[in-house]
């Protein structure tokens, strides 16, 4: 087991180096410096002369792997990107609908990997093994535009394929028993719709098949804040309940052994396949092998084995977040989870009740001391009640998960029986979402890493910690005092970060890519002016909700909309989930997309004030004023949106939204604007707006760019030489990401 663990080990040390570290060139010329390496280890004393040979061999396998799969799977599909060709194609599984039409995973014929066909809605019509035929402009998946993506690579697709024109489609091999999982997934995605509706419906969708595109953003945030997103993930917790129950209809522990291996390969083929259920899959599968062959287990072994299986079948997979998050998690189980448990308890004989409570909290604590790193680093979030949230939560997860299966397979056969036991799992679902909405609104519950302070006060953490447990002196005092003294610092990390945001104005455009979002704060008002984004990665909402968080906003006094474009009001929902607004502003034109009706509709069911601005407003803001200008244009949405400027003392800062240079003509021609400090370039920088005359009026010292991933040409090469000539200082979302800008009455510099 040892070697398995060494060679396995090593493997995937390789594979991420390859990944992370070394360049393409240099891969190859380290592999051969570790088999060196691995050559001299055999001088060394027996007891390590093996395991250096073995890790020094796998470590350069990992390496060579990783090389050789880039140029016998990645590059034959990057030959193929920015090209315009005739494809054939095969649907992997049912289509998802998207704001234009449809995608599907496919495997194109003749290029090893998969790819994304988007094409129009005809797609959801078509079923898993049907054939396409058609033209399409291909891309590649590793980098979209100016942006490195790796969401696509780690999944095993290497190529985007955008149709043009219509599709033809054939059958192929859709009957096939190949395609039965994902049949079945559809089946039991309808057969839930049936037993449940609402949140419950989407929540056991996603525990229960893998998808969460059910999952409504209000469940999503509430558990997302509580720490209990992870529950939507299937991974170990899932497939552990899946074999609990097998365990419980099985007799005898060979027959849960021979039908529980395949069991498992069904049900990560049914959910998706995601690294977490692959990693937990095969973790399960392990014991119960060792049970068939009568030999031993333990779980590194079967972590790393796990580990190691995944980076074979796809190196790409090291970044995938879901990987690094699953794995993370479960080495904190293995490692840390028996010496809390065992701290706790003690030797002394404990309740039922005390025994439930230790194992989920050192569990809990167990699967964050390694994943909360990657949480802050991927999600910017420290979520400081997740052992809380567990222990109220998780049992609830285990009956929604085990009444729920039932209930969707008894219906199958009993439809009355399977909605008998639809009530449990139903009961349980709601009680976790209610739980996780109450615990995601306690205040402090997590802190956020848009106060920069944050990383280093979990990095003095850790360090406390691990002080504590190197420390020779025994007992629980030392833990206690590193408790303490990170609670303590946690206090001074929250003041400091929001004492940043002290002054008479500050300003941040918020980097929420292809969109625009200003965060405001003023004598402890707190305003946002717009809250969108284009590019589907990015969650304007959360971003705007947690940056607000960092500055000490626990309402938000206004929300202003210029218009509704979804580049401007895309997150508007999400923000409204996660945070008090008292007044929202908009123009009254309507949208021809319809997100007028979604931004009111959800204001009002959050309780916020709405008003249309019909003439020019001006707002008490803190040691500042709010001027809102009404729209002036006639011509499309952008031309009919609100100018902000926002003024303290002599400064201002000027906000115009996506309006044209004639728009602007109309806006100096209309009101007297003042010399302002800052302003936001209009439209993303488009060669259409911050027109010469807008420069000469207002004379802005700095111009901030609200850009991102996109296909329109923003920044135009003529509107930032425009800003240049004028003596603008350019910052620029996409590259130097949220901007701050601060100004005191007596300071007009900023």
């Amino acid at each position: 087991m040892r070697r398995l663990a060494a060679f396995a080990g090593g493997f995937s040390l390789g594979v991420f180096l390859a990944q992370y570290l070394l360049r393409d060139g240099w891969i190859l010329a380290f592999a051969g410096a570790v088999l060196g390496l691995g050559v001299l280890s055999t001088l060394l004393p027996r007891e390590w002369r093996r395991r250096g040979v073995i890790i020094c061999a796998a470590l350069a396998l990992g390496q060579g792997w990783s090389w050789l799969y880039a140029r016998q799977v990645q590059r034959p599909a990057q030959l193929k990107a920015e090209r315009t060709e005739a494809f054939a194609a095969t649907l992997c599984g049912y289509a998802w609908e998207t704001d234009f039409g449809a995608r599907a995973e496919v495997r194109l014929e003749g290029v090893p990997g998969r790819a994304v066909l988007y094409a129009g809605r005809e797609l959801l019509d078509l079923a898993p093994g049907q054939t396409v035929s058609g033209t399409a402009r291909f891309r590649d998946a590793a980098r979209i535009r100016d942006e490195d993506i790796t969401v696509f690579t780690s999944k095993g697709v290497f190529l985007l394929a955008y149709a043009r024109g219509g599709l033809e489609a054939g059958e192929g091999t859709r009957h096939s028993l190949r395609w039965f999982p994902a049949r079945l997934g559809r089946a039991m995605k309808e057969r839930i719709g049936a037993l449940y509706s609402g949140d419950a419906a989407g929540f056991l969708t996603a525990i229960l098949t893998g998808d969460r595109g059910e999952v409504s953003e209000k469940a999503y945030t509430a558990l997302a804040e509580a720490g209990l997103s992870h529950i939507l993930a299937v991974s170990g917790m899932h497939c552990g309940f899946l074999m609990a129950l097998a365990g419980f209809l099985l007799p005898s522990r060979k027959l849960q052994a021979l039908l529980g291996i395949p069991l498992l390969a069904f049900y990560a083929v049914l959910t998706g396949g995601s690294p977490s259920v692959l990693r937990a899959c095969v973790m399960l599968s392990l014991p119960l092998l060792a049970i068939l062959v009568r030999r031993e287990n333990d779980g590194p072994t079967s972590l790393l084995t796990a580990l190691f299986l995944i980076l074979l079948a796809n190196p790409f997979a090291a970044a995938s977040v879901s990987l690094q998050l699953s794995f993370a998690a479960m080495a904190g189980i293995l490692w840390l989870t028996p010496k809390l448990y065992k701290g706790l308890t003690g030797e002394k004989k404990r309740g039922r009740v005390f025994r439930f409570l230790a194992v989920t909290f050192s569990t809990s604590m167990g699967a964050m001391v390694f994943t909360m790193p990657l949480s802050a680093y991927y999600f910017g979030a420290v979520v400081l009640i997740a052992p809380l949230s567990s222990a109220l939560c998780l049992w609830a997860g285990t009956w929604a998960f085990t009444f729920g299966l039932l209930s969707v397979f008894v219906s199958f056969f009993h439809p009355p029986l399977g909605a008998l036991l639809a009530l449990p799992a139903r009961l349980g679902a709601e009680y976790m979402l209610f739980a996780a909405g109450l615990l995601s609104r306690i205040p402090c519950h997590a802190v956020y890493t848009a106060n920069p302070y944050v990383k280093y006060w979990l990095a003095y953490a850790y360090a406390l910690f691990a002080a504590a447990y190197l420390a020779r002196r025994t007992g629980r005092r030392k833990y206690a005092l590193a408790s303490v003294l990170t609670a303590l610092t946690l206090v001074l990390t929250v003041r400091l970060g929001e004492a940043r945001f002290w002054s008479d104005l500050d300003a941040l455009v918020l980097d929420v890519g292809q969109g625009q979002s200003v965060a405001l704060a003023s004598g402890g008002a707190f305003a946002l002016v717009d809250c969108g984004s284009a590019n589907s990665w990015k969650d304007p909402g959360e971003t705007a909700a947690r940056q607000l968080a960092a500055m000490g906003c626990k309402r938000l006094d206004f929300l202003l909309l210029t218009h509704y474009d979804k580049d401007h009001v895309s997150g508007v929902t999400g923000l409204l989930e996660r945070l008090e607004v008292g007044t929202l502003l908009v123009p009254e034109a309507e949208d021809g997309a319809g997100l007028q009706t979604v931004v009111l509709s959800a204001a009002g069911e959050h309780g916020a004030t709405v008003r249309f601005v019909t003439a020019e407003e001006r707002l008490d803001f803190g040691r500042g004023t709010l001027t809102v200008y009404p729209p002036l244009g006639n011509g499309g949405d952008n031309d009919r949106g609100l100018s902000v400027l926002a003024s303290a003392g002599e400064n201002d800062f000027l906000i115009t939204g996506d309006m044209d240079a004639a728009t602007e003509k109309k806006l100096l021609e209309t009101y007297d604007l003042p010399d302002v400090e800052a302003l936001v370039a209009g439209h993303h920088g488009s060669k259409y707006a911050c027109s010469q005359a807008l420069l000469e009026a207002v004379r802005p010292e700095t111009a901030c760019v609200s850009v991102g991933s996109n296909s329109y040409g923003h920044p135009a090469d003529e509107t930032l030489l425009r800003l240049a000539r004028r003596g603008c200082e350019i910052y620029r979302t996409d590259l130097h990401g949220t901007i701050h800008l601060s100004w005191n009455q007596e300071d007009s510099h900023g």
